[in-house]
């Protein structure tokens, strides 16, 4: 793990082949130890996943500098419109003028085609994506865990689920990949403060997901988690059934 910025903390790692996580954390007042994550996949035409607030532009930026020249970039993608999935977009735009934002039809639609400086990328739902080694499909998961225009990112070639806020933890995220129970760790997060929209259609995209048979889970809060993805996506949806 390289650390590349020793005042915030921000580090580097290689969680699976040509994927790298980048994990920041902080401290939340009255919430203690928190984390974002965003996760670079290097490749033809490379993308990062999750922008990270626009406050944290320079840190992460300095992240992905130490991996790849930024002006390299291609994609921008993330799950949904909130500031940490994409708040400092147009940041990452101007840094990387071959880039364009990548999400689903309903974030373009109802927001990205408005906020963004250049036109999105629009993925529908199952659509792959080649940047070149990896390719990436795009899964419509709306209200899970919570916005109408949410979706995760697969990535085939190395089985790494782009997850965003599914199986969040707190603390710092000091691990970048682990193997240990992170489901604990996530519910108990969920129980404090309740992101779930608890939409009917849950169950049925967990399992939509767990068919994709992932061994990674790169979460965007906390560490990462190598194992049967499958498996451990469906006990997510026991949790909510109970």
């Amino acid at each position: 793990m390289t650390i590349t910025n020793s005042q915030s903390g921000t580090n580097v790692h290689e969680i699976a082949d040509g994927l790298y996580r980048i994990n920041t954390p902080v401290s939340i007042d009255g919430a203690g130890a928190f984390s974002f994550n965003q996760y670079l996949i290097m490749d033809d035409e490379p993308l990062i996943f999750h922008t990270g607030p626009r406050k944290m532009f320079a840190v992460v930026l300095e992240a992905v500098q130490s991996v790849l020249a930024v002006e390299k970039l291609r994609y921008i993608a993330f799950s949904h419109v909130e500031a940490d999935e994409c708040g400092s977009l147009n940041q990452w735009l101007t840094a990387s003028p071959q880039a364009v934002p990548l999400c689903g039809t309903i974030a373009a639609m109802v927001s990205i085609s408005d906020l963004a400086d250049r036109a999105p990328r629009a993925v529908a739902d199952g659509e792959l994506l080649s940047l070149g080694r990896h390719s990436v499909r795009w899964f419509d998961t709306p209200h899970l865990p919570h916005a109408w225009e949410c979706g995760v990112l697969m990535e085939e070639k190395t089985s790494t689920l782009l997850c965003g806020d599914l199986l969040s933890q707190g603390g710092a995220g000091q691990s970048p990949l682990v193997e240990s129970d992170i489901l604990g760790p996530s519910e108990a997060f969920r129980h404090e403060l309740d992101y779930f929209s608890h939409t009917k259609n849950a169950r049925a995209m967990l399992e939509r997901l767990a068919s994709t048979n992932p061994s990674t889970l790169a979460c965007m809060h906390g560490s990462a988690w190598h194992g049967d993805g499958a498996k451990l996506l469906r006990a997510l949806g026991d949790k909510w059934s109970e």
